[in-house]
């Protein structure tokens, strides 16, 4: 056994381990600032006007009859005083406007008349399909109080009316005779209007000579009105007899 020394823990004959040496403690790494919490961008406004559906979205929705239709406030507007303008640029309480699940505005009209009217404040020209009748935008341009579209559908109206009423074109004939040297100057100097129909050899023979020339009838004519002062013009019956002879020749 190994023997203990009076005085001492540690037994003879072994090396004591030495003991850990007492000092200050050693300085820590100093801890990074903390950075401040970045607030959440706001989004640009367009999108949180048109998330929030406020009047400061630029596109607006209508239901028009059961049917979508989709354009810019600015387009909607171009016609301060119409009721698209007061219903989606000037919203208020008064107007009392109704939306659907989907945020668009309600409108008990019918859509296939809406087309022409939306394209009209779009373009500012008026276009209208063959199968839609005038009065029918003419009614729904009233609705909508555009008046500019009002007075176009209006003249348009009269103006078909007009032609109807006149019936089929009809010519006023004339009838010319003229010696060979003289056909060309005739025909380029005719009066604004004229037209040429038909040029008719009245001659027996061709004779460039200089005593003896051939002759033409030179048949002219121009549009005229179905009446003038009431008085119904037709073709004479000496141009219609020298436009079948010409026609045979």
């Amino acid at each position: 056994m190994a023997e203990l020394v009076a005085g001492e823990g540690q037994p003879r004959g072994r090396t004591p381990s030495p003991l850990p040496i007492s000092g200050p403690p050693s300085p820590r790494p100093a801890a990074a600032p903390a950075c401040p919490a970045r607030s959440p961008e706001p989004p640009p406004p367009e999108k949180a006007a048109a998330g929030s559906g406020g009047g400061g979205s630029k596109w607006v929705r209508l239901n028009v009859g059961g049917t979508y239709f989709v354009s810019t406030r600015q387009t909607l507007c171009r016609e301060p005083k119409s009721f698209l303008c007061r219903l989606c640029c000037q919203e208020g309480p008064e107007l009392g406007s109704d939306k659907d699940e989907t945020g668009a505005y309600l409108i008990d009209r019918d859509p296939t008349y809406f087309g022409p009217i939306l394209n009209y404040l779009r373009h500012g020209k008026l276009i209208i399909n063959k199968e839609l009748a005038e009065e029918g935008v003419l009614e729904e341009a009233e609705f909508y109080n555009i008046a500019s579209l009002v007075r176009l559908v209006k003249e348009r109206i009269r103006d078909n009316e007009s032609r109807t009423s006149q019936g089929p074109v009809k010519h006023v004939y004339r009838v010319l005779q003229c010696q060979e040297e003289e056909l060309t100057q005739m025909v380029s100097t005719m009066s604004d209007g004229w037209k040429f129909e038909q040029l008719i050899s009245i001659g027996s023979s061709y004779n460039y000579g200089n005593e003896d020339q051939a002759e033409f009838l030179c048949v002219v004519s121009r549009e005229l009105n179905n009446s003038t002062n009431g008085i119904v013009i037709e073709p004479s019956e000496k141009a219609k007899i020298l436009q079948e002879r010409g026609s045979r020749m």
